[in-house]
């Protein structure tokens, strides 16, 4: 399976490519725009989501509500186009509009792609690399996580994400079940389990906002029914860990990334690391902890994975930090783009979605899949099979 998105942030829609779904998979509209409308949620959200109401439109490769094999086109329009059709327009400007109307940015804003794009590309008008270096992408990526959870649900796979810290404050452990959990943070505001930690996080993301700042945090992933055996020792482009690391930290802001206990097992001897292993009748092998978040030599055990994405604070800020002009190489305040304070439990969905089409994906590679019925028996036996080796 492979994706491919294409748009800028006030461009006249996103685009996204899917391919590799199996034919034969109930998809439709609406699943894509549950997962896009969660997306616009969460307390801290910047005034571009009051602006938008992201709607998904299916164009290609679904008929009547079950995928065909062929590529999946999914499009989502911006609503804010209509206020930038001159500036981000596709047609030339006329010699007196382009004073007037390009609004020409030269002053790079630090922890943006800014500058880095504009020596990469030669731009003059570093517009040309913010507009599609935006987290506005990740709604079409988001849209493709949705097809992708869909594939997993039907096979018995589901995926949950949410907030753990923001700002330092972190949420309480709790034993939970994956569905309390996602019952939980899709009641909080800022998608977490914990109501005391929640209220704390929102007087920071308050605090900070009222400061003109901007705060970040960290998110979590689970994904429980995983087949064991899924990735790959053979081959470190294989690895299924591997893929999701770098799935995680290619969001928007994304800085690290662990799975299990993470960066702790560097502080802890290997007897309290690594997982035992156990067998009963009724589950075959499994481990009697889960230290390592679900994952053995590039593969899966079986158990749930748990994956945890690092995000930074958001780099524009409203008190904007000092940088340089490209064109008079003069020092000034960054410029300030519309933003938010803390897009932390937004994050949490976009995380959810990319580990959700990197788990799909390695199904797809690894099981026969060219129809949607043939490739969930193929998992029912692989299951089946780990149970009565």
């Amino acid at each position: 399976m492979r994706y491919l998105t294409a748009g800028e942030s006030h461009g006249p829609q996103l685009t996204a490519i899917l391919e590799g779904l199996p034919a034969g998979m109930p998809l439709t509209a609406e699943d894509i725009n549950t997962e896009l409308s969660r997306r616009q949620q969460g307390y801290g959200r910047g005034r571009r989501m009051q602006i938008e109401k992201d709607m998904v439109e299916i164009t290609s490769g679904v008929r009547h509500g079950y995928t065909l094999g062929s590529p999946i086109a999914l499009v989502v329009k911006n609503n804010d186009w209509k206020h930038w059709t001159k500036i981000m327009g596709s047609e030339p400007l006329d010699a007196g509009e382009e004073e007037e109307i390009k609004r020409k940015v030269t002053r790079a804003r630090p922890g943006h792609a800014d500058l880095n794009g504009a020596l990469k590309y030669g731009h003059r008008d570093m517009r040309n690399v913010l507009e599609r270096s935006s987290a506005r992408e990740t709604t079409v990526r988001v849209a493709a996580g949705a097809a992708a959870k869909k594939l997993l649900s039907l096979a018995g796979i589901h995926v949950v994400g949410y907030v753990v810290e923001i700002a330092g404050i972190k949420a309480a452990a709790n034993n939970l079940s994956l569905e309390e959990i996602k019952e939980r943070s899709e009641k909080s505001l800022v998608r977490t389990i914990d109501p005391d930690a929640e209220r704390v996080m929102m007087q920071a993301i308050d605090d900070a906002k009222k400061n003109g700042d901007s705060i970040g945090g960290v998110v979590e992933v689970i994904a429980t029914g995983m087949p064991p055996g899924v990735g790959s020792y053979v081959h470190y482009d294989r690895k299924l860990d591997a893929k999701l690391a770098a799935a995680i930290v290619s969001i928007n802001a994304f800085k690290g990334v662990e799975f299990g206990i993470g960066f702790e097992a560097a502080r802890k001897p290997g007897s309290e690391v690594h997982d035992e292993i156990l067998w009963n009748h009724e589950k075959g092998f499994y481990r009697k902890t889960n230290r390592l978040g679900g994952f053995e030599g590039g593969m899966t055990t079986g158990m749930p994975i748990i994956v945890r994405g690092v995000m930074k604070p958001i780099p524009t800020l409203y008190k904007p930090l000092m940088s340089i002009d490209i064109e008079t190489k003069e020092p000034f305040a960054a410029s300030i783009e519309r933003s938010d304070s803390c897009a932390v439990p937004a994050a949490a969905v976009v995380a959810e979605n990319v580990v959700a089409w990197e788990l799909a994906s390695a199904l797809v590679d690894q099981f026969y899949s060219d129809r949607f019925e043939t490739f969930v028996e193929e998992i029912r036996k692989q299951r089946e099979f780990a149970r009565e080796f």
